[in-house]
């Protein structure tokens, strides 16, 4: 065989799962569009403490980002009140999707209890993988900045909500998963993707609702052990709108329901 040729076969093999990554990553959004605006009622859950927390909402507006349009997400959570008083949430999570809901920016500016943290991460998809730009300051002390570079897809905490609202449940049964992988802190960590059925919840919109349950699972290398980070009820129909928010905090739960939604795609 030409040398030449040869040589071009070796590159191509070696770009190869690369290119396949970054292709796998994309999906088709046909769940949310430009201008939706979710509000959510917060309940604080520790131990046998159940009470009301504050407000919360999720914003999904176009922007131009770089030169291309993309989606902006934003997530806030705030607590008031008797739950404010056990433990303060005050965070903004914001990340920017590009239209194959793919990753590129994501910050997460969080005060809870005492202390506060920053959060960045910023994705970049090349042929040799995914590049990952992590950092946090904690209480005004950088913790780590680091460039972490994979050939999988890899979510942040509110790019993954996009994944799963896009994700195709129609032929999957109770305890059928999806694995994909998640940034956590300056480790990619394995991450499935839990399908528990549906069931009819009520939200606080007056509105019964025939939901998807899903269930996300991290999986610690440090330590094999897993925990449920987060777990959604979901609109089991093409919004896929998250009509329960379940969030694991270092101190008990965060639960937001749904209290209003305009700006549906369908």
């Amino acid at each position: 065989m030409n040398r030449k040729i040869l040589l071009f076969l070796l590159i191509g093999l070696i770009l190869l799962p690369a290119q396949r990554a970054a292709a796998q990553c994309k999906l088709v959004n046909n769940a949310f569009k430009d201008g939706e605006q979710i509000t959510y009622d917060l309940y604080f859950n520790y131990g046998i403490v159940r009470a009301r927390a504050g407000a919360g909402s999720l914003t999904t507006d176009l922007v131009n980002y770089k030169g291309s349009s993309v989606f902006n997400m934003r997530m806030l959570l705030n607590t008031s009140g008797l739950a404010g008083g056990v433990y303060t949430v005050n965070d903004t999570l914001v990340s920017y999707v590009d239209m194959d809901m793919r990753p590129l920016l994501f910050s997460k500016r969080a005060f809870e209890g005492k202390d506060y943290s920053i959060e960045v991460q910023s994705f970049n998809y090349a042929e040799e993988g995914v590049k990952v730009r992590t950092s946090r300051i904690f209480n005004g002390k950088k913790k780590f900045e680091e460039t972490l570079t994979t050939n999988d897809c890899t979510y942040d905490y509110l790019s993954v909500l996009a994944l799963i609202r896009n994700l195709d449940y129609s032929d999957m049964k109770p305890g059928d998963s999806k694995e994909i992988h998640f940034l956590s802190g300056r480790e990619i960590v394995n991450m499935t993707v839990n399908y528990n059925g549906t069931a009819k919840i009520k939200a606080n919109d007056g509105q019964t609702y025939n939901t998807v349950q899903i269930v996300l699972t991290i999986y610690d290398k440090a330590f094999k052990n897993k925990k449920e980070a987060i777990s959604a009820s979901l609109t089991d129909d093409s919004n896929r709108i998250p009509v329960i928010i379940n969030t694991h905090l270092k101190i008990g739960a965060i639960r937001a329901v749904l209290k209003s939604v305009t700006g549906q795609r369908n």
